[in-house]
């Protein structure tokens, strides 16, 4: 155990700290350490590394050295052998749960409690999908409803069993995001009746699939289990969808609660930390890119942000960081 024996955190040290093994904190990790920036670390709340697109088994991840298209479970498994070859630590299960100081976070891991210091922290802590709490949806509190992200989780621990996610779903968003759970209910056996979107048909990606452009879902109904959504077209009238399961996409919110509880000025419109043209958040040497910046950043976006950010990190250690805006706070990007 790394508990001290009267109940303290244990204390250490690294010299580059980054919380979130998804795309921009993988390449962010390689970066650093190929480059010479010391001890660079990892920290991984779920036991594996590689983010979302560890579960994205569809392609639009980049492509290999041979210009392969890659998937997301390829692209993830190509950023984690990237990170370790470079000399990268990554720890999984591993939560950062709050600041000890500026530049020390605290950690809860199955092994303890500790205090890491670091001479610089990259946050990469990603986005996630609102729930339906959030989405402030009227009616019952059934089953069967779930985020892109809760499906993708479903499908990972049990297979494609449409016994555990539904026989017949409605999906709501559009973009990509709906267009790729689509497929994997789909594969899952499970029958779309409908993707729901608010914006115009154009709005929602790939063809063929079953758009109700304009509309809205208003009120949920069933008891224990999903029976169907009530929805409300672009002319006002109102029609009921059979459905035993729901599908809510899009609507990405940063996951700043660390960032927060770290100070770190937010972007009042996307909610992530604000951040200059470095990278560089409102606390001299924390760093932040991906899709904390602004929720549903591709993947390949976010891991090339990670790159960026590593180049800023490596000028703050060498003492050569530009000096910060007027006011002292970080610039909006």
């Amino acid at each position: 155990m790394n508990v001290r024996p009267d109940g303290g955190r244990a204390a250490r040290s690294v010299d580059v700290l980054v919380v979130g093994a998804g795309p921009a904190g993988l390449a962010a990790a390689a970066r650093l350490a190929a480059a010479g920036a010391g001890r660079v670390e990892v920290l991984e709340r779920e036991p594996e590394p590689g983010g979302v697109p560890r579960l994205c088994v569809h392609p639009g991840f980049g492509a290999d050295p041979r210009g392969r298209a890659l998937d997301g479970p390829g692209s993830a498994r190509r950023a984690v052998r990237a990170a370790v070859r470079a000399g990268a630590v990554l720890r999984t299960g591993v939560s950062a749960t709050g600041w000890a100081g500026p530049l020390a976070l605290e950690t809860t891991a199955p092994t303890g409690l500790e205090t890491v210091e670091a001479r610089a922290v990259v946050l990469a802590t990603g986005a996630r999908e609102r729930a339906r709490p959030a989405r402030l949806l009227p009616g019952t509190r059934p089953q069967g409803v779930l985020t892109t992200g809760e499906l993708l989780r479903t499908v990972d621990l049990f297979g494609p069993d449409p016994g555990r996610i539904g026989r017949r779903a409605v999906v709501v968003g559009g973009g990509r995001t709906a267009g790729h759970a689509v497929g994997l209910l789909r594969r899952a056996g499970v029958a779309v009746a409908a993707v729901v979107h608010e914006g115009p048909r154009t709005a929602v990606g790939g063809a063929g699939l079953p758009v109700l452009a304009e509309t809205v879902v208003t009120e949920l109904t069933g008891r224990g289990r999903l029976a169907g959504v009530t929805v409300r077209y672009r002319d006002g009238r109102a029609g009921t969808l059979g459905c035993d399961t729901l599908v809510l996409t899009g609507d990405w919110i940063p996951e700043h609660a660390l960032a927060r509880a770290g100070g770190l000025p937010l972007d009042p419109g996307t909610r992530g930390p604000l951040v200059d043209d470095a990278l560089r958040t409102g606390v001299p040497g924390v760093f932040a890119a991906g899709g904390l910046l602004r929720g549903g950043a591709p993947a390949v976006r976010a891991a090339a942000e990670g790159r960026r950010a590593a180049g800023a990190v490596l000028a703050h250690l060498d003492g050569r960081d530009p000096p910060p805006a007027a006011g002292g706070d970080a610039p909006a990007r």
